[in-house]
């Protein structure tokens, strides 16, 4: 449970890249700009979505620099193109500490969209929909005051989109904010939104993956030991397996995140319904 001190590099490599790639894809013609925006822009965009996550954790600097973490976390957010970066850790923190919790964890989807998308055609279009879904349901089902982190947020993010609009034009804005919506939606990275908190096995809500595409998504796919352990940054989870094989060997695990959207769409005893859901009890007294 320490910084992972090769964190802050990769981001700064991952940053760079997509503000470089903005500069190339500025004269392309249209057809390009969809093209490099799905084969490398997306998979940059939603790796550093999931450094987002990493840094919530205060892996970059350690949980004594809360500070430095946080406006951190607004650097890696800046090729996104939305403020993410600060309403996630908020609601994120609930989602650890509420997990699978009615009306807690804003990760569980909301009765209207199991009632909507309950068929193989449902399933699909939720699986393009699930960004908007999860930007959305927070406001619905568990609203929190805007705190002075997400205003900064916002300001910095607004400025950026704008310095990139006004200094290499549309297309490179469109490059920026489709990179994240195209593969945030469908693509095979994106499987690690449903791989791990849909049932796979019956009664667990949580399930690691433990494939290839781990090289690129910060090791999320270890999951269970991630909410295990959420001080331990992503490159040393698959250690956490390693040297405790006796707690995880016999779990249920995916080995692709490909088949995990197959099933979810295709599968009748798959979709946004198939979630473990917990009533959580407090004592208002204490």
């Amino acid at each position: 449970m320490a910084p992972d001190p090769h964190l802050k590099w990769v981001v700064t490599l991952m940053v760079l890249v997509q503000m470089v790639a903005c500069y190339l894809v500025k004269d392309l013609p249209w057809k390009w700009v969809f093209f490099w925006t799905y084969t490398v822009g997306g998979y940059v965009s939603h790796s550093l979505t999931l450094a987002i996550h990493e840094i919530s954790h205060n892996v970059a600097f350690g949980n004594k620099r809360p500070t430095w973490n946080s406006y951190f976390n607004m650097f890696a957010n800046l090729p996104i193109g939305i403020p993410i970066a600060a309403t996630f850790k908020k609601y994120h923190i609930d989602h650890h500490r509420y997990l699978a919790g009615d009306r807690l964890d804003v990760d569980l989807p909301t009765y209207l969209e199991c009632r909507l998308f309950n068929t193989s055609l449902g399933k699909l279009i939720w699986v393009f929909l699930q960004p908007l879904c999860y930007a959305l349901r927070p406001l619905f089902v568990r609203p929190k005051p805007v705190s002075q982190i997400e205003l900064i947020n916002i300001s910095v993010q607004l400025g950026y989109d704008l310095l990139i609009f006004y200094s290499m034009g549309t297309k490179s804005l469109i490059y920026m904010l489709a990179s994240v919506l195209f593969t945030s939606g469908f693509n095979l990275i994106t499987g690690h939104f449903i791989a791990e908190h849909y049932e796979y096995g019956k009664g667990c809500d949580t399930v690691s993956y433990y494939g290839p595409l781990n090289r690129i998504a910060l090791n999320a796919g270890h999951h269970v030991e991630h909410h295990d352990f959420p001080s331990i940054p992503g490159s040393k989870l698959p250690l956490v397996k390693k040297i405790a094989p006796e707690y995880y060997d016999s779990l249920p695990y995916h080995y692709s995140w490909g088949v995990v959207i197959w099933n979810f769409i295709f599968k009748a005893d798959q979709g946004p319904s198939a979630r473990v859901k917990r009533q959580y009890k407090f004592n208002h007294s204490s």
